[in-house]
């Protein structure tokens, strides 16, 4: 399967946060139904009720913005918006079954937008009433035009559809302020709900006309392939354009209200607009309806084409793969608009044959758009619950105002939106994605008989085993899969209490017990050493698994261990060990080392100086000492891990780097602070310069920390082994305990 990474590179427009995302956002959020729907709302469902949907509406898009916000500031984003987004986090089942749903949610949303639009110019002009038609399928084929051009020329166009839309709700804003009275509010308060159409109305039909207002911030997002730098300008960009756009919509709730009466709002809410203009500038409000419909169109026709490109590209529908080409340096979707553009003429040609029916076009179509969006937001929103929940070393966003529970808060309000506003089209609509969901997937399901959670649970894990196996490894996906040379853990508790704490619940480890001797004879203290070690296990409430192994030599088996212990693709990455009791052991240890980074291996060897203390109130410190990438991503990345546990709440890192005095301070605090800020780890960078000796500055700096990490590299020859273990045991004498880290370089920092 091909994905975006694999496509030719492409420098797109480079837009920034204002053009790039606020600007196609909020001009999609304030679009028809600011002029045309909203008053039919108010009206119906009163102030009170109206607030509530506004707020129950704006805290669906907040929690997903946030869950947009986590997933964009962990990774590059590349070309697709929500999509890219959701199919990097959950795979390709999910992301294609969203994909389509995305697609068609922002292919619907421009059908909606030039109805509104010719709606509000027949009413402004009810001359032109007989060319309701005509007009509509113009207005598509001039938007069309615009962006056959180049999405530049569309962000261009905005900027001053934004300057008259700015003048229009001062304009309508300001006479509704006029013609505020008190008395009116009061009587706006309650609802008044009535027919309308074949539909009586209600709450939840009122948010399904209303929840279209909110569903802007995708636009900003699908521009993703064209932002200069999507991890700032996404998270920016769409809260300012949430906030702002919730604001407008309170104000014109409140100000409305108090300007007009119910069947005003109900039935006659654009022209009364109209008629209370602030200083009969009627004229600029009409510019300003214009404006807005024309906008969220012009937004939504350049994003979903977007989307379809990125998925075609991802091949995960073979019938969709022309749409992946791209048109020109800046990579235009040119098939993709034009599939967008016949569907928005079908869902038109539909509209005129229900407006013809005396039916409420425009309604029904926000009404779909709503079930559409809710279910991308719920989908977004699960993207982000699986990367945190799932305890992903690699998700470290920048974005700190995010945690799983805001993300599953997220996907439980849009799916009990969607079942509140019609269940039967939401349990429909979860059908639909599910059908594709299974497609991509193509897979049978099988089925083991006997004990039901055993069964169970062998079956799910023999499939994910072999899931797993298929999977092209990754850095991004790197997670510690430990082997700890315990020996009798009561003896090395410090040893075990730091694997499991590195291991921060995300990966596996085993606590292995050699014994040597021969195999029959050892046999009654191997079954009492396992018994010993699964006893230390429980009691400690440890997750970790155990194994002892019985060999004539202590060496060999731990050799072999390293080489065999493994179930299918779970195979180890990193052996923890204790420093080599004398300079003799050296020599052994430090081979199985050398052969455990060619296995693709890291290696964590301790110098036990004791625990920290327990009181979880007290501050930590944890000095790492960077001599570059190789050992420094591990060193980086296990840091990361053990601050995740409740032990570590509390604790300042240091990043320290020592210097010579002819080496450049300035330039190496600032390499410190990019490999920080890439690396999305808070910590302090630290340079400092060596006065006597490497040994007196490490001991000066780190002799008060709670643990210290260095690297640790081991030459070729093993005739050096002894002197290298008496240069280190010298070094590390006064200092804390220590873990010396020597990375096989398969965890990466910047992924």
């Amino acid at each position: 399967m091909s994905t975006n990474e694999t496509t030719e590179p492409n420098l797109g427009y480079q837009f920034g946060t204002f053009g790039g995302v606020f600007t196609p956002s909020i001009l999609t959020i304030l679009g028809v139904v600011l002029f045309m729907s909203a008053g039919g709302v108010i009206g119906q469902a009163g102030v009170i009720s109206s607030i509530l949907i506004l707020f129950i509406a704006k805290s669906i898009t907040l929690l997903t913005g946030a869950s947009i916000a986590a997933i964009s500031t962990n990774s590059e984003v590349k070309g697709g918006g929500a999509y890219f987004l959701i199919s990097r986090s959950l795979g390709p089942e999910s992301g294609g079954a969203i994909g389509l749903t995305l697609f068609l949610a922002q292919t619907l949303s421009v059908p909606f937008y030039i109805l509104g639009f010719t709606e509000a110019l027949t009413l402004a002009l009810p001359n032109t009433n007989a060319y309701f038609e005509l007009i509509a399928y113009t207005t598509t084929s001039i938007l069309l035009v615009i962006n056959l051009l180049g999405a530049s020329w569309a962000i261009k166009a905005q900027y001053f559809i934004l300057s008259a839309l700015i003048l229009s709700i001062f304009v309508f804003m300001g006479g509704a302020a006029l013609q505020f009275s008190p008395e009116r509010f009061i009587e706006n308060l309650s609802p008044n709900y009535s027919q309308v159409g074949d539909q009586m109305m209600s709450f939840w039909s009122a948010f399904a006309i209303y929840f279209p207002a909110v569903t802007g911030i995708m636009t900003g997002v699908n521009m993703s392939g064209d932002l200069k730098s999507p991890s700032t300008s996404i998270p920016k960009g769409t809260f300012y354009a949430i906030f702002v756009g919730g604001l407008i919509y309170l104000i014109e709730i409140i100000l409305c209200a108090g300007a007009q009466s119910r069947d005003q709002l109900k039935d006659h809410f654009y022209s009364t607009l109209l008629d209370q203009s602030l200083f009969d500038l009627t004229f600029i409000v009409i510019i300003g309806v214009f404006a807005a419909s024309i906008s969220s169109a012009l937004g939504s026709l350049m994003g979903a084409p977007r989307i379809l490109q990125a998925l075609a590209r991802d091949d995960i529908f073979r019938t969709l793969t022309p749409f992946g080409k791209g048109i020109g340096h800046t990579d235009e979707p040119r098939r993709g608009l034009l599939l967008t553009t016949a569907i928005t003429f079908v869902v038109l040609w539909w509209a005129m044959g229900q407006r013809e029916q005396g039916g409420q076009a425009l309604n029904i179509v926000g009404s779909i758009l709503t079930m559409f969006f809710l279910y991308a937001y719920g989908m977004t929103n699960i993207a982000a619950f699986a990367e945190s929940f799932s305890r992903n070393p690699s998700f470290r966003p920048r974005f700190k105002w995010f945690h799983w529970s805001t993300a599953l808060l997220g996907t439980l309000g849009c799916f009990m939106a969607a079942l509140l506003i019609q269940w039967q089209i939401a349990l429909l609509a979860i059908a639909v994605i599910m059908t594709l969901f299974l497609y991509v997937k193509q897979r049978v399901l099988s089925t083991t008989y006997g004990d039901v959670r055993r069964g169970f649970y062998y079956s799910r894990m023999r499939e994910n085993l072999l899931k797993l196996n298929n999977q092209p490894n990754h850095p991004k996906n790197w997670r510690p899969n430990t082997l700890v040379l315990t020996g009798n853990p009561h003896n090395r508790n410090v040893l075990t209490q730091y694997a499991l704490w590195l291991e921060s619940r995300r990966g596996i480890a085993t606590l292995v017990e050699i014994i040597v001797g021969s195999f029959k004879e050892c046999m009654p203290k191997r079954i009492e050493a396992q018994e010993r070690l699964d006893q230390f296990i429980n009691e400690n409430q440890f997750e970790a698994f155990s194994e002892v192994l019985v060999s004539q030599d202590f060496d060999q088996a731990a050799l072999a261990l390293v080489q065999c212990h493994a179930l299918g693709p779970l195979k180890p990455n990193l052996l923890m060990l204790g420093w080599p009791s004398s300079s003799e052991r050296s020599i052994p240890t430090f081979n199985l080392i050398k052969v455990a980074r060619q296995l693709k291996v890291s290696s964590v060897i301790l110098i036990d100086r004791g625990l920290p203390p327990a009181d979880t109130s007290e501050m930590k410190r944890i000095d790492i000492w960077w001599r570059g990438r190789e050992n420094g991503s591990l060193m980086l990345i296990l840091t990361y891990l053990l601050c995740h546990n409740i032990e570590w709440s509390k604790h300042h890192v240091r990043v320290l780097r020592a210097i010579k005095g002819t080496e450049d301070q300035v330039s190496a605090e600032q390499d410190l602070n990019s490999i920080l800020y890439e690396s999305r780890i808070k910590g302090e960078a630290k340079v400092v310069h060596i006065q006597k000796d490497f040994k007196t500055t490490l001991l000066k700096e780190s002799h008060d920390a709670s643990v210290v990490f260095l690297g640790f590299r081991i030459e070729q020859n093993t005739d050096q082994a002894q002197s290298l273990h008496q240069h280190f045991s010298e070094l590390l004498d006064g200092l804390p305990t220590t873990l010396l880290v020597h990375s096989s370089g398969e965890a990466d920092l910047l992924v």
